[in-house]
């Protein structure tokens, strides 16, 4: 190996050379010194981290801790964050389930006493032993979240389907006529055969008359649609009620109504006042029930008095 040196001091370049052999010892002793160097600093620090006294390692070792402190306090504050949302969300899950579960209580005829949605159910037990104890771990209580997850998800489907049912037996029964259609009123006639008051013949009678003063109103015995409001050579002014399950009304010898055809009429809703027209001998009105056009006995639907067996006439709910 040649090797030129050129110096400001030299008044010419010098010519080195060095053999093979020389060039090796040259590379071992470098090596040889990185390996002293090395070694003396592994002493050095072995020695010092034995000696936690020393102030600048006690402050390398609180910088390193620190350090892993606000790290773990971080991871700690983001999993604590998450799990509050996660007990919020399912919070607001059992407040909603509460209010649905009242729902139901309430259309099933359950008393309020009997079933509280507002309080903590009661729970309790011999103390457990300090042996079958442990803390859930962090893991443990997000398996935990996941399951009530999904017991309440199947929960919130279940009364849902239950909901359903309900609506469907209210809307039922919201159409179906339950209830005289004036208050205050009595039987003149009833359902059946009997002796007709203007012929004197035994007829039968496909409703029942309710005594009532002209002008007292008539409401509606069941939701429905109007499907007929005029006059009748027989009935007189007449209003019928189509209840879209095969069941009509029909309220007949009106003195007015309060509706067209194609109104759609709640239950309890005001549609005429009681009058004295067609076929008639005094004030009154005439009600009846009929499915798919054949009469049938109102007594069946109506509300009935347990006492006495007669329609109650002042309830209409």
């Amino acid at each position: 190996m040649n090797i030129i040196l050129v110096s400001d001091s030299l008044a010419r370049s010098r010519n080195v050379t060095l053999s093979q052999t020389q060039v090796a010892l040259i590379a071992l002793g470098i090596l040889m010194a990185g390996f002293f160097l090395a070694m003396a600093t592994y002493v050095v620090t072995m020695k010092f981290s034995t000696d936690l006294r020393n102030p600048y390692l006690r402050a390398l070792l609180a910088s390193l801790h620190e350090e892993d402190l606000k790290k773990n306090e971080t991871e700690m504050r983001e999993s604590l964050n998450s799990l509050a949302v996660r007990v919020g969300e399912l919070q607001a899950r059992i407040l909603r389930l509460d209010a649905f579960g009242e729902r139901l209580a309430k259309a099933a005829g359950i008393k309020p006493t009997e079933f509280r949605f507002d309080e903590k159910p009661g729970q309790g037990g011999a103390a457990p032993s300090p042996a079958f104890t442990r803390d859930l771990s962090l893991p443990e209580f997000q398996q935990k979240l996941d399951e009530i997850s999904r017991i309440l998800d199947d929960r919130s489907d279940k009364m849902g389907v239950l909901d359903s049912v309900f609506m469907d037996d209210r809307l039922a029964r919201k159409t179906i006529p339950t209830t005289l259609p004036v208050l205050g009123g009595y039987y003149s006639s009833n359902y059946g055969y009997r002796i007709d008051p203007i012929t004197g013949r035994n007829t039968f009678h496909t409703g029942v008359d309710i005594i009532a003063t002209p002008g007292t109103p008539v409401m509606a015995a069941a939701g429905g649609v109007v499907s007929a409001v005029g006059p009748h050579p027989e009935y007189g002014n007449i209003v019928d009620i189509d209840h879209d399950n095969g069941l009509t009304s029909r309220y007949a010898h009106l003195l007015r109504s309060n509706v067209k055809v194609g109104d759609v009429v709640m239950k309890g809703q005001v549609i005429a006042q009681v009058g004295n027209t067609g076929r008639t001998t005094g004030p009154h009105l005439h009600f009846e029930v009929r499915e798919k056009g054949v009469p049938l006995n109102p007594n069946k639907f109506l509300a009935l008095d347990r006492k006495t067996g007669v329609p109650v006439v002042a309830s209409h709910r």
